[in-house]
């Protein structure tokens, strides 16, 4: 059996913190973590936490990253698996954002984010780390909604749409989390969704799309 590097040995201990981490915001929320906690869910020494993460906020930022670059690496393999197969690019896309949106990685980033309003640089980070990890899976996506042959900004305005769709109903959860009542929305955005790609598509295409959407079948849940 193959020893270890020291930079294996590294590494693994770092990932050991980081999803011990998640699990501590999950059941703390960013007002009650504890860097101690975290240390001994991961079945680690302070010291080698201490070692990683000097401070709470690295441990914060670090954990968010990790979980963000997760998200996307499965954001991205989705996106792919789209683009090669048949199925329904809009609910692919609302699968993926839905995925996100409403898993628990998106609610550890909105309580940090909101937790630590006067955390600037915290803040800041989340933001950045948000973009960096989001932006190249909708870009993603727009390659994958590119088949429809629609204009570019048109095509973007149609995945903001649908993103913001989901990201708002999964906010809603907080307060109202009435599952019947957002597949009925998204119901209803699909419609509008695929009317307006066969009134605006190319005619092939939007022969094409029209074509998909009978045989594809209808997300539900």
């Amino acid at each position: 059996m193959r020893r270890r590097t020291q930079e294996e040995r590294t590494e693994e201990t770092r990932t050991r913190l980081l999803e011990a981490a998640l699990k501590v915001m999950r059941r703390r929320s960013y007002a009650g973590f504890r860097t101690a906690e975290v240390a001994a869910v991961a079945g680690v020494s302070r010291g080698a936490q201490l070692y990683h993460f000097p401070t709470k906020d690295a441990l914060v930022v670090a954990t968010i990253e990790y979980a963000f670059s997760l998200a996307a690496n499965e954001g991205r393999r989705r996106a792919r698996r789209a683009s090669s197969e048949i199925v329904n690019p809009l609910d692919a896309i609302i699968e993926d954002s839905q995925a996100f949106f409403f898993g628990d990685y998106f609610f550890v980033a909105l309580d940090v984010v909101m937790a630590a309003a006067k955390n600037r640089k915290v803040r800041e980070r989340v933001f950045a780390i948000s973009r960096e990890s989001r932006l190249p899976v909708e870009q993603a996506w727009l390659e994958v909604l590119g088949k429809l042959d629609l204009p570019q900004d048109t095509t973007e305005d149609l995945l903001w749409v649908t993103v913001s769709i989901v990201r708002g109903l999964a906010i809603r959860s907080l307060w109202q989390n009435d599952a019947q009542r957002f597949n009925r929305v998204l119901d209803f955005w699909r419609d509008l969704f695929w009317a307006f790609v066969k009134q605006h598509a190319g005619t092939h295409r939007a022969r094409a799309a029209e074509k998909l959407v009978a045989s594809a079948p209808r997300k539900v849940g």
